[in-house]
């Protein structure tokens, strides 16, 4: 079953982006409790001066002030390569250094565009092998393929996307029936658990969105 994530979780390996900085309560207690943080370089002025210390700085250091680039040298990992953003060099490195169970913070709000790439971008990390969720302020997003259980409350709401709009899908313990193919991306949002838990079957790759 995926578990909503809690203040009381310590995940071992976090990733931070240069989106909107966690304030939320679960957010903001995921990023305190973390053993490893990867700072996206945008986050890492943000997050030193929040009095944290990364274990590795990654992306392709244009966003890091040269100060704290020469500073940090020795956990600064660069890639040049404009291909990727920041947060998918970031989650290289993480699953390189054998980190796959991973949370992304702050990789929403702030640049729109980057909200969307970033969301979609779960899909591709879960393909590579990472056990990835990306959480935010207000909620959780979680990449899924085939069946999985959620963990939920009756009247939570849930969003489902699928980026493939021929993908099928079906599931049980959702107030609303799906349809069998989500033909744009809002067709999936603003449903509700109806109790403790809901299954999804996707037959290729969704992302599944609960609302805190």
């Amino acid at each position: 079953m995926l578990k909503l994530p809690t203040e009381s979780d310590r995940p071992t390996g976090v990733i931070l982006a240069d989106g909107d900085y966690p304030t939320g309560r679960v957010a903001a207690a995921l990023l305190r409790n973390a053993r490893r943080v990867v700072c996206c370089d945008g986050a890492a002025a943000r997050f030193l001066a929040e009095g944290g210390e990364p274990w590795a700085i990654a992306g392709d250091g244009d966003s890091l002030p040269e100060a704290l680039a020469e500073r940090y040298a020795p956990i600064l990992r660069r890639e040049a390569e404009q291909d990727t953003n920041d947060l998918a060099k970031a989650v290289r490195f993480s699953l390189n250094e054998g980190e796959r169970r991973l949370v992304i913070l702050g990789a929403t709000g702030r640049r729109e565009d980057h909200t969307l790439g970033n969301i979609s971008l779960l899909a591709d990390y879960m393909a590579a092998g990472a056990e990835v969720r990306m959480v935010t302020d207000y909620g959780v997003f979680d990449p899924i393929a085939g069946e999985a259980v959620f963990e939920s409350r009756a009247g939570q709401q849930i969003s489902i996307f699928t980026p493939d709009p021929a993908t099928a899908i079906s599931g049980e313990g959702l107030k609303y029936p799906l349809p069998p193919h989500l033909k744009n991306w809002w067709c999936g949002t603003l449903n509700e658990a109806t109790g403790a838990e809901f299954t999804l079957r996707i037959a290729g790759c969704g992302i599944v969105y609960r609302l805190f």
